[in-house]
């Protein structure tokens, strides 16, 4: 696993960061995780701190975490993160799979990507978007905030650029537009905590079956003990979420045997045996 004293310091670039220390007090080795989320990234290291598996292999567990894909990407496009919480379109286009062998260990449910408004039902058609003012994400690798949207609008014949479009760096923001009424609408998704402002009824889903997002491993060793107590501690942890979206959770190995095997779709090293089994798109 990553010596984070041989590698690139995440400190160059994001200074959003929390370590602990795990039982091996002489162990300098680090194990490095990476969220897009402060309160996610913090639950998972005290979590693996704790863990009597990851203590035989490292000293402390640093977590590390920023709200924008430009985050993601410097992790990713450098290998840093031992364990990462990413989108599969993203670990395809830095081919960190290859590159890394980043494995699967669990993952998130699907999901639908809506255009969101706080005093009608948006109607997908040319007419009604010409005259509104959207909210969109400023990253072009979100697909509920930016590709799907821009790919209907496309669809629809819109020149975007003669669109009423305010951009934002984060869903939370674009929430936060819609409400203060500085926009009509918003791309993103539905989360069951948006009925505390907004009515389910003025929602227009985009596109459906959209991959969430999954924990990465890096597995440039055969290091399956630690690869099962990380899938284990992730599951427990997920069971505990208010979010009825974070406390489900597909496993994509199974563990307690001999043989470790997996049954998602990333590059396998061996000896682990891959099981068929189809996953959904990024």
């Amino acid at each position: 696993m990553l010596n984070i004293e041989a590698q690139p310091t995440p400190r160059a670039f994001i200074t959003s960061s929390y370590e602990c220390r795990t039982v091996s007090i002489t162990n300098e080795n680090q194990l490095v995780v990476y969220a897009p989320s402060k309160n996610i990234a913090n639950d998972v290291v005290n979590t693996l701190c704790k863990n009597d598996v990851v203590a035989k292999q490292f000293g402390k567990v640093a977590a590390y975490w920023g709200y924008k894909t430009t985050d993601t990407v410097d992790f990713l496009g450098k290998g840093i993160a031992d364990l990462i919480l990413a989108k599969e379109n993203l670990i395809s286009v830095f081919m960190a799979e290859s590159t890394y062998n980043y494995q699967a260990v669990v993952g998130y449910p699907t999901y639908t990507a809506f255009f969101i408004s706080a005093k009608e039902k948006p109607k997908l058609t040319k007419s009604y978007f010409l005259d509104k003012r959207i909210g969109l994400l400023d990253y072009p690798t979100s697909r509920s905030g930016y590709i799907l949207p821009k790919q209907l609008f496309k669809d629809l014949d819109i020149n975007v650029g003669n669109l009423a479009v305010t951009y934002a760096s984060s869903h939370k923001e674009l929430r936060e537009l819609l409400s203060a009424g500085r926009v009509d609408i918003i791309a993103s998704y539905w989360q069951e905590s948006d009925q505390q402002q907004f009515s389910k009824n003025y929602i227009t889903a985009i596109s459906d079956n959209i991959s969430g997002s999954r924990w990465y491993l890096k597995m440039q060793d055969e290091n399956t003990d630690l690869l099962c107590a990380v899938q284990g501690e992730l599951k427990a942890l997920a069971k505990k979420q208010k979010s009825l979206y974070f406390n489900e959770v597909e496993a994509y190995w199974q563990c307690g045997s001999m043989k470790v095997t997996s049954s998602a779709s990333p590059l396998v090293t061996e000896p682990l045996n891959k099981t068929a089994k189809s996953s959904n798109n990024e």
